[in-house]
């Protein structure tokens, strides 16, 4: 069994059933992947090993297990934040007067806008040119504004596929570029369900049916196969209009306590805080208080609803990558029809990536992205 396959059971163990930040997912989120990676922060994933576990090879884990449960319980000393916010596309100022630097950033990501400032101009505009024919979904010839946009979540989401691609890989075990449902299971819980259930109450079967739920959610033609889109849906579900449903239940699941299926103040302010013996709260628990009873309970009932929760975790929050489409479509489009060509993104390549001073990174390096 790898090692990467024991952290991921143990995270099976340690598992709050939380799909948001705060849960003690946190603790071995960079050693080995579990299937609530999906919705928790955002930190880079490896793949997953074996699906066999013996109850002897556990054991040497269960000290870490014990140290990460007193984490877990202890009192936090940051906010646990469940709100799904977009990010900003940079940490730059976007002044074009000044430079292009936000725009870089915007189209390419932040951290491949670092890789390319050795390119020459001329280097510059051949490797754009490629990248417009791939943001050319339709293959018309024109760059539409929603094709812009797509392309600019696609970039500054790149770690969400690199980590798809890298569960992929291990579950998809018979090489039919799909994962079904019992490869996902078989990977995910192999033989652990011949265990005795824990005493604290957390059941691997619930967790496997949590999970099953999620798949049959993603899975849009009802097959019980993912392929590699449904699959990226299934792993990150908040990121997919179609699956915002799913993270709302999977919320209120972890956070209603009393299953009457309603949020309510304790519980909201549990989730975030646990108070043990002080008498004293912090200032940002008062805050919370405050929140929840003036803008998270909007119809003052006391308990937060389904609809009340989506608006506290999915907020309509401004859109920076359509803002970001229409500026670079706008400052590129020569003729005024709407849409961009080729040459006219070119014309302009020092806007999307400049010279000396660009990203592309591992987008315009590696081979298989064209």
């Amino acid at each position: 069994m790898s090692e990467l396959h024991r952290t991921h059971v143990l995270g099976i163990l340690l598992a709050s059933k939380r799909s948001r930040t705060g849960s003690v997912w946190v603790c071995f989120r960079e050693v080995g992947s579990t299937p609530h990676r999906r919705t928790s922060l955002k930190t880079s994933s490896k793949s997953r090993g074996s699906a066999y576990v013996s109850r002897m090879e556990l054991r040497p884990f269960l000290m870490c297990f014990a140290l990460c449960v007193v984490y877990a319980t202890s009192k936090p000393t940051e906010k646990k934040d469940r709100v799904h916010h977009d990010e900003l596309l940079s940490n730059r100022e976007h002044d074009d007067a000044e430079n292009f630097d936000y725009d870089h950033e915007a189209f390419l990501g932040q951290e491949e806008a670092k890789t390319f400032d050795q390119l020459t101009p001329e280097e510059s505009k051949e490797r754009l040119g490629m990248l417009v024919e791939r943001i050319d979904e339709d293959k018309d010839g024109f760059v539409t504004v929603e094709e812009m946009k797509k392309w600019i979540k696609h970039a500054q989401k790149r770690w969400i596929y690199e980590d798809v691609d890298r569960q992929w890989k291990s579950h998809d075990l018979n090489g039919d570029n799909v994962v079904s449902w019992e490869e996902y299971k078989n990977a995910t819980y192999g033989y652990i369900l011949d265990d005795p259930e824990p005493d604290d109450g957390f059941s691997y079967r619930q967790m496997m049916s949590r999970d099953e739920r999620r798949f049959k959610m993603a899975d849009q033609d009802n097959d019980m196969k993912a392929n590699k889109e449904e699959f990226t849906a299934f792993l990150h579900p908040e990121e997919y209009d179609h699956m915002k449903d799913i993270v709302v239940l999977e919320t209120m699941e972890d956070i209603d306590k009393n299953g009457d299926g309603l949020i309510d103040l304790d519980e909201y302010i549990g989730d975030m805080y646990n108070q043990e013996n002080d008498a004293t709260e912090p200032e940002w628990v008062k805050t919370e208080r405050e929140q929840f009873s003036e803008f998270r309970d909007k119809n003052k009932d006391g308990k937060m609803d389904k609809e009340e929760t989506r608006d506290w975790i999915l907020p309509n929050d401004y859109d920076h990558a359509e803002a970001e489409a229409k500026h670079l479509v706008y400052e590129s489009d020569a003729d005024k029809d709407g849409q961009l060509t080729k040459n006219e993104i070119v014309d302009k390549y020092d806007l999307f990536v400049g010279s000396q001073a660009t990203d592309f990174g591992e987008a315009l390096t590696r081979h298989d992205e064209f």
